[in-house]
């Protein structure tokens, strides 16, 4: 061991350990037989140990030196003279001599016991009152609750046939031969008025810290069932408890400050409006965002997902030896986009996205004979796992007839999407200050389909399109309307984010949505009751009732772009928190 490990060593000796030995130094000190003149010489040698090991500080020790070795001299001189010669008293056996102790030497104990225990404290936890133990630093909760009161208003020229596509889709089916079934397929409320529904919104997350590049989280939420646009739930419901879900379950990794990976269920990870994922939409799967500044005022960022949006069933059919083959569905996405600063007013955002919906098309099956047994149709799973309204759908089943009697064989028919779904889109916003503490955004949005086909959507239902004719036409290509854009239009005036008592935001918009421009499934589930084929303006407001709650109140009237009229408008006023 060299010259510099023995002072690294002698630096890292627990500081108890140098406590004592200067204490044992002290007390030998403090307490020298005066028959024992040996013990002097070897206090003298132990002080300069101390001196030389670091345990005392070299000020400190030559002061106990020269008290040492002057003890030592009166300890020699005294045992020879008399009581009267040296004109003191004279020590016996078992007397104790007690010497001066400086006071450098007993400020530099004082203050280092201090020392030492204040340390000892501070790690434990119990030094001040107000520190809490480490871990918990590394812990972030958050919440938000909503209270709403939700009316919904129906025009009475709405057409009172609106199939409910989707509880059919969850159902067994429905029977399209008008000789074995009679009955109308489930239908939508769409004449009957909706006042004052009760509903409310409890999300909390925990997002811990566990070493200096990961990152996890865990959030819980309300919500009246397990759709992914939503976490509302509706009271009343015979005063039942209600339901909560696991709303997010996720762990980053950041190797560096421009990037993040993220896997598992988490919030949207690209920047969107409600035109095209719900705002309370949370995706599975993995992403990564990135950024990097390019200037002190502009900068660069993406975002690329994987998302599966549903896996092929193991076990389907469930009696049949020949399972599904792997028919996976996914969300590939890419965005890119720019934030420029022009000054402290005035702020831009934009950025370009492709959106890459693979296999959520529907497929119709080969001939399946349900008459004769068969438990389903090998394109079963094309059906969508959740939907809302808008697109348009084609039948999935091609069903054999039964020879004996093909009138009278049932035909239950599920439905899948018609058209595919990869989509571009660009997203604008612009910041600004009309005045001191007001100021206003605008945000635009469009959405094209680059993948609709009205040729191709025909050819692979085999004609089999369910909806989206004009009104009191025939169901045929040439009356077939659809479309395949959407855009949004939106201004927001006062603070865009209400954290303060006494601020307050005033919003206008307008959307208008075709009915394949976008799958219906992830949008906003508000404005025209969610899905697609809707058009129409929103206006609202809020104010800060207090330091991050907030009352707001939004009417959205809305209708369709093409087909049967159906105009629903929708009045929420609601009470906010978050923390």
């Amino acid at each position: 061991m060299n010259d510099h490990d023995r002072a690294r060593t002698a630096s890292r000796r627990p500081r108890p350990a140098r406590r004592a030995l200067l204490c044992c130094a002290v007390l030998l000190s403090l307490a020298v037989p005066a028959s024992a003149m040996a013990a002097e010489t070897t206090m003298v040698k132990l002080i300069k140990g101390l001196i030389a090991s670091g345990a005392l500080k070299p000020e400190d020790g030559q002061a106990l030196l020269v008290q040492a070795e002057a003890e030592a001299a009166a300890v020699q001189g005294g045992t020879a003279g008399s009581t009267a010669s040296s004109g003191g008293v004279a020590l016996e056996a078992g007397d104790v001599r007690v010497p001066y102790v400086p006071q450098s030497v007993r400020d530099g104990i004082r203050d280092e016991v201090r020392q030492d225990v204040m340390e000892q404290a501070k790690a434990e936890g119990w030094a001040a009152p107000n520190e809490v133990a480490e871990w918990t630093k590394r812990i972030k909760v958050s919440g938000d609750m909503r209270v709403r009161s939700e009316s919904r208003f129906y025009s009475e020229r709405n057409s009172d046939i609106e199939t409910n596509w989707a509880s059919v889709n969850a159902g067994n089916g429905f029977d399209t031969n008008n000789n074995t079934n009679l009955q109308l397929p489930p239908l939508l409320n769409t004449r009957q008025d909706r006042r004052n529904l009760w509903r409310i919104r409890a999300r909390l997350g925990i997002e811990a810290t566990i070493g200096q590049h990961t990152t996890a989280g865990v959030r819980l939420a309300s919500g009246s069932s397990n759709g992914p646009v939503s976490t509302t739930e509706q009271l009343g419901g015979g005063l039942g408890k209600k339901d909560v879900w696991l709303d997010q379950a996720w762990l980053a990794y950041s190797p560096a400050d421009w990037v993040t990976v993220r896997g598992g269920r988490f919030g949207n990870p690209f920047w969107t409006s409600d035109t095209l994922f719900s705002n309370d939409l949370n995706f599975d799967g993995l992403a990564a965002n990135l950024s990097y500044d390019l200037a002190e005022d502009v900068g660069l960022f993406g975002n690329l997902a994987v998302v599966p949006l549903e896996y092929t069933s193991d076990s389907a059919p469930s009696q049949s030896r020949v399972k599904t083959p792997n028919e996976n569905k996914w969300l590939s996405g890419a965005q890119v986009g720019v934030n420029w600063r022009f000054n402290d007013d005035n702020s831009l955002r934009a950025a370009l996205g492709y959106y890459d919906f693979k296999n959520i098309s529907g497929r119709l099956s080969s001939p399946c004979a349900l008459y004769a047994g068969a438990v389903g149709c090998d394109t079963d799973w094309s059906r969508p796992a959740f939907m809302q309204k808008g697109n348009t759908l084609m039948l999935i089943r091609d069903i054999a007839r039964n020879p004996l009697d093909p009138a009278n064989t049932p035909t239950p028919q599920y439905v899948g999407l018609a058209s595919a779904f990869r989509l571009a889109t660009f997203n604008l916003r612009w910041d600004t200050q009309l005045a001191q503490d007001i100021g206003m955004r605008l945000d635009a949005d469009y959405i094209r389909n680059l993948a609709y086909d009205k040729q191709a959507m025909f050819a692979r239902a085999n004609n089999g399109i369910v909806n989206n004719y004009g009104a009191g036409g025939s169901a045929s290509i040439d009356t077939f309307r659809s479309g395949d854009t959407a855009w949004m239009l939106q201004a927001t005036f006062g603070a865009t984010e209400l954290k303060e008592k006494g601020q307050w935001q005033a919003l206008l918009g307008y959307k208008r949505i075709e009915a394949d421009a976008l799958p219906d499934a992830y949008n906003d589930p508000n404005f025209h009751l969610g899905g697609t084929n809707a058009r129409g303006y929103y206006v609202g407001g809020a104010y800060a009732l207090d330091a991050r709650s907030w009352i707001s109140g939004k009417w959205m009237a809305a209708k369709e772009v093409s087909g049967p009229p159906l105009s629903i408008d929708v009045f929420q006023l609601e009470f906010n928190t978050g923390f």
